[in-house]
């Protein structure tokens, strides 16, 4: 083409040729996932596709997209502001509204050698006039570090899948998964569909351990040793856990008793809710819990009164645990 062209042709035939390749070879835009680092202040589109909340960055992850391809895609931790942690979740990169961001403040050179940032959430229970314990204060502020971040998205349990609320320490192999398949009855937790499956046809138990000590209809309350039945407790705290964000006891149950509310029909007895008191204390009630998809039934108000008629046949006059 060049040899039937003029000379002129030719040299700014040449001269735009050299102009594109030298515009193609420009630095290609940062990606956006760099843009956004721990801390970091945006809007986030709510699950609603609606609503848009302001929401803090409180951890990151890789994250495989496909496993055939091998292909990863950043997730992001975040707290939405005046908002409760149960709400807190991972989201990907398209959640974001990055119109709105507004980048964390740097640290300083001294901090940032030191130690890497870390954000935590601001969940202060105490007025500004109030008074804080050191010893408190930084026991709440070790609680917030350690259970920041949900190491388990959703539970299977008696044909509902629950949405997890807070932390619970689980053994490593059974955390970090999307979901954990527990046996309503023995309360045994899995990581895996088909492993749950074979033990739910195998299951002796249809009911919790212990004693029957009511029986009304189709409701029913079992009382169980914690000294007796040390797993099956264990692993109802664990559960319990899930849905309780400052529940301390998990593994020492040897000086409690739980009361395992249960709904009753001809395949079993299926818990929805339980409370658990000191062996020897002037506390009827330590820890109370009615598991989400049974909440706004009347099991909550049916538990407290039993903790109060269970105290008041005892001869005692009890109130529930202080915090």
């Amino acid at each position: 083409l060049a040899c039937l062209l003029p000379s002129s042709y030719y040299i700014c035939f040449t001269v735009y040729t050299v102009y594109i390749m030298s515009t193609n070879t420009e630095e290609a835009p940062t990606s956006t996932n760099t843009l956004l680092e721990i801390g970091d202040t945006c809007l986030v589109k709510w699950r609603d596709g609606v609503q848009q909340l302001e929401a803090t960055i409180i951890e990151t992850r890789t994250k495989k997209k496909r496993k055939s391809t091998g292909e990863e895609e950043t997730e992001y931790y975040v707290h939405y502001k005046n908002h409760d942690r149960r709400l807190d979740e991972w989201i990907p990169i398209s959640s974001f509204v990055m119109e709105s961001l507004k980048k964390a403040p740097k640290p300083s050179t001294e901090e940032s050698s030191s130690r890497p940032r870390r954000t935590t959430v601001e969940t202060s229970r105490t007025s500004p006039n109030t008074a804080v314990d050191p010893t408190l204060a930084a026991l709440e502020q070790e609680h917030e570090e350690t259970t920041k971040v949900k190491n388990i998205s959703k539970i299977y349990i008696g044909g509902w899948l629950v949405e997890a609320w807070y932390f619970s320490p689980y053994p490593d192999e059974y955390a970090q998964v999307d979901t954990l398949y527990v046996c309503e009855y023995c309360l045994k937790y899995m990581r895996h569909v088909h492993t749950f499956q074979r033990h739910r046809s195998d299951c002796p138990c249809r009911q919790p351990p212990g004693r029957e000590i009511y029986r009304q209809a189709d409701l029913s309350v079992y009382e169980v040793d914690g000294k007796l039945e040390r797993v099956y407790c264990q692993n109802l705290c664990l559960l319990a856990k899930l849905f309780l964000d400052h529940k301390t006891l998990y593994y020492d149950v040897n000086p409690f008793l739980f009361y395992v509310i249960c709904h009753v029909d001809e395949y079993g007895a299926h818990i929805v809710g339980y409370f658990s008191k000191e062996k020897v204390s002037d506390y009827n009630l330590a820890c109370i819990l009615c598991f989400p998809q049974f909440q706004k039934s009347g099991y909550g108000k049916f538990i407290i009164s039993t903790s109060y008629e269970l105290t008041k046949r005892e001869g005692k006059t009890g109130s529930p645990e202080k915090p």
